[in-house]
Order: C-alpha cells, then structure tokens, then sequence
C-alpha cells in the first residue's frame, strides 16, 4: 500500500496514473483508501456507512474479467443523500429512514461504477441537506479537518471533511443551494457545481426541484473535478432537458488557456453588506490573480434583486418536500415520527404552500435570473467571495430551531453567494486561494453563463497553476 505522504501527495488523476503504470494495483489504492477511513474517520465522522469488503469483491471480480477502465480501484463515496447506488443503504441524513437499500444505480452513479469507481460507502448529510452544517440526529456531527471545533459546511460536509482528511482525493456531492461550494470553501477544496443537467439527474427524477439541485463532487485539484465530468456528463434516456457536453473532453480543454476575458468582481453581499474581510480578500486575490494572467478584471455588481430570487428559490425548494407524502392529510406526529425540529416545520410548510403561490414563485425567479443572467453580456465571468464567514463553529445553523424564517435569513447570510446560482442554474466553482491568520481555508467563486462550463475550469485552472492549493491541512 501506499504511505500516507505518498497518499495525500496525489490527486484522483495522479494516482490513476500511478496505477495505470502498473506502480500500483488498483486494489493496493482500494486497501490504502480503506486504511485511511478507519485512521481519520473517528476524528471527523465524514463516513457513515461502508462497504469495503463489497467494494472489494466487486474489484476483484472486474479484474478476473479483464475489465481495465482507466478509473478502476480509484476509492470514491457517494452522499448519503438523493443518490441511489445498487445495495448501499441510503437514510438523506435521517433516523427515519435508516436502512433503506435501492435496487438500482442512479445513471451518474451507474456512469461512475462503468468507469471503474470503488464504492467504499456513504459520505454524512444532515437530514435532507437542509442546513449547511453537517451534524444529524442519525449519525451525529462531522468535523473540519482544520480544526475540530468548527463545522465542515453543508450539506456535503461529509465529502468535504473525507478529502480534506486525506481520505480519498475526490468525493460524490450535491448542491441545492451550495451544499457543493460551501463545504470547499470551508475544507479548502475544489468545489464544481455543473450547469443545469449537464449531468444526469435520472432515473429516478427529471426535473428535481425545477432545475434548482446539482450533482458532483468535491476534489483536491481543478483536473480532478473536469475528469469526473468527463464521467457522468451528458443526459440520460428520457431526460426532460439537458445542457450539452462539449466535443472535447473537459480534462483536455482545461490545459488550454482561455482568451483574454472580461471578468466582473464582486466583493460584498448582492445587497452591498460587507462580509468578513478573509473572504473579501479571497475574491480579490483571485481577481489579481485573474489580471496578472492578461484578463480585464472590473469591479461590478450584478442589477437584480437577491433577496426575492433566493427567498422565491428556497420556497420553491422547500415545497418540494411535500412529496415525501402525497396524499396525506395534516402532519401528525406518526408522519413526523422520528424527525428532526427544522424538518418538522419545513415539512409542515410545503404542505401550506397553495398552487398560485407557488407559481408566483416561479415566475420570480425567472424574472429575477433574467437580469441576473444579463450580467454575462458585458463579463465572461463573475468572480465573488465563496461564502460569507470562514469555517463557523459547531451549532451555528442547528436543526433543533423551529423558527423556519429566521433559519432561512441566518442561512442566506451566511451564505449568500450559493443561492443565486442553484436557481439561474449557472456553472460555479469555488476555489481554496486564501487562509485566515488562524490558517483556517478561505474560498473564492468563479461563473460563468451557462453551459459554459469549461470555460469556468479553465480560469480555475489557470488560477490552479498559477497559485497551487493547499488543500490538506495535515499533508
């Protein structure tokens, strides 16, 4: 196996080499990956279920058939949350629904078990990736790499907190309204939310949440996340709408250097409040950074109003939970059996949402995108803070709340760089270009229009090599 130093030295691709170079067996990667969930998971309770031995079998058995893809071995975890994977149980983070197993891939997992990814089990969530801290009745809290005391973002915390431990070098991640980014941000990773249905949602669900949620994952490298993509992107059978894929490989286009772009910046809230200083400082050293590769960077403030697209988006969201029991009357307890507080009243709210409120909703956001969207005729891309605060301490979003308002207000101040681009469904990475004094990560967004995808990850790319991450607080 591999030793540590040599382990958290490399990147998904990096270490695919290795193994295609025959330096290492894909199942010496499997058993390394395995030893390093048991070394780090007791201190920050990234991984809730495993399945090792069945990832190992499952190996074993595509050696024997002489089944060589190029991603073979490589250790990966999928969310517990949204995302069906053939006999690993799923709960979304809850108590309540503990245990439950499907019988099918979704088509991204499927995409990436095809590929040659070892499952090696689940990555936290809180209870329906509601808060963007991972901490839940069902598993309990999970912990930043860079210091125990404070969250690991949600609601991938999970996967954030399993890669920056040195884990694995990349894992599975969801975004409904930053769940992606924020836990980058926080863990001092690379975090990709594609454009709307560049990746598959089926088969399971078409349009989740009108377009709002996302799926991929968090790396350690820009290279990374744009392998992965070449994975799982393009649609499914059936699929309702996509965004194309482009005809070359993302891998490939990253190592080509963009044009000379014009890019916006953007150093406080969407509503002109500042934001804590480590943070604006991150946007503008990615701006600097920008500028010295040749680009036109101006500070510009996108004309549209946040507070009414991420309040109509976060209801519209929130609504969607009324499905998880149709047809039934009033919520009593025996529903909400087994609950947490602010799940409770989130879903006590779906249920009071009435249809026209509803598609008033939806006709704010597609207003308020539109002049969003706007911004993108004068600039190639936006370059904005990731979130709002550094890491933040255990408890600063909890689910014990019931105050369903005041949770969704603390929530947007905290992060009010995520929303925005769940509902405009615009492609966003965050980058880790920056540390506090406490040398706690600090991240920076980079969008671009959509379906414009690659051009994001080039800019990431650039600024990659230009700046090189330091994305493991213990390598």
């Amino acid at each position: 196996m591999l030793t540590r130093e040599e382990w958290i030295g490399l990147d998904l691709v990096g270490l695919a080499d290795l193994a295609g170079r025959g330096e290492v067996s894909p199942r010496e990667v499997l058993e390394t990956a395995i030893r390093e969930i048991e070394a780090q998971n007791p201190r920050v309770n990234a991984v809730v279920v495993t399945h090792f031995e069945e990832a190992l079998d499952a190996l074993d058995a595509r050696v024997a058939q002489g089944d060589q893809p190029r991603f073979l071995g490589m250790p990966y975890l999928i969310k517990d949350l949204h995302a069906p994977v053939r006999g690993l149980p799923l709960s979304n983070g809850s108590e309540r629904f503990k245990g439950a197993v499907f019988d099918f891939d979704s088509t991204l997992v499927g995409r990436l078990r095809a590929a040659g990814f070892g499952f090696l089990g689940r990555s936290a969530s809180p209870e329906f990736g509601l808060t963007m801290e991972t901490d839940s009745a069902a598993w309990g809290l999970t912990r930043n790499p860079w210091d125990p005391d404070r969250g690991a973002g949600g609601s991938s915390g999970g996967a954030g907190a399993a890669v920056a431990s040195g884990m694995m070098p990349a894992a599975h991640a969801t975004d409904s309204a930053g769940s992606i980014r924020i836990p980058a941000a926080f863990n001092g990773l690379v975090g990709f939310k594609p454009s709307r249905a560049l990746n598959p949602f089926g088969p399971h669900r078409g349009d989740p949440n009108h377009g709002i949620s996302h799926e991929h994952a968090v790396t350690v490298s820009v290279r990374d996340s744009a392998a992965i993509l070449d994975v799982t992107s393009g649609p499914d059978t059936g699929a309702p709408y996509f965004t194309a894929k482009p005809s070359e490989p993302f891998e490939r286009l990253i190592k080509r250097a963009p044009g000379k772009l014009r890019i916006g910046l953007v150093t406080t809230r969407f509503d002109g409040k500042p934001v804590d200083p480590t943070c604006a400082e991150a946007a503008r050293m990615t701006g600097a950074l920008l500028e010295g590769l040749g680009h036109e960077v101006e500070e510009a403030m996108p004309a549209f109003d946040v507070h009414a697209l991420t309040d109509a988006m976060i209801r519209v969201l929130l609504a969607s939970l009324a499905g998880l029991y149709p047809g039934a009357g009033d919520l009593g307890e025996a529903e909400l059996a087994g609950l947490e507080p602010m799940t409770r009243a989130a879903l006590r709210y779906s249920r009071s949402v009435s249809l026209s409120d509803h598609l008033m909703r939806t006709a704010v956001i597609n207003r308020e995108v539109r002049r969003l969207a706007a911004y993108f005729q004068r600039f190639d891309l936006m370059v904005t803070p990731a979130t709002a605060t550094p890491p933040l301490p255990h408890k600063s979003l909890p689910m014990t709340s019931t105050d369903l308002d005041g949770f969704l207000t603390r929530l947007f101040e905290l992060s009010p760089f995520s929303a925005p681009f769940n509902a405009s469904g615009l492609p966003a990475v965050v980058l880790p270009v920056h540390h506090t004094p406490e040398g706690l990560p600090v991240g920076s967004q980079i969008v671009g229009r959509l379906g414009e995808d690659a051009l994001v990850l080039q800019a990431a790319r650039q600024i990659e090599i230009a700046k090189p991450f330091r994305v493991r607080p213990l390598a």
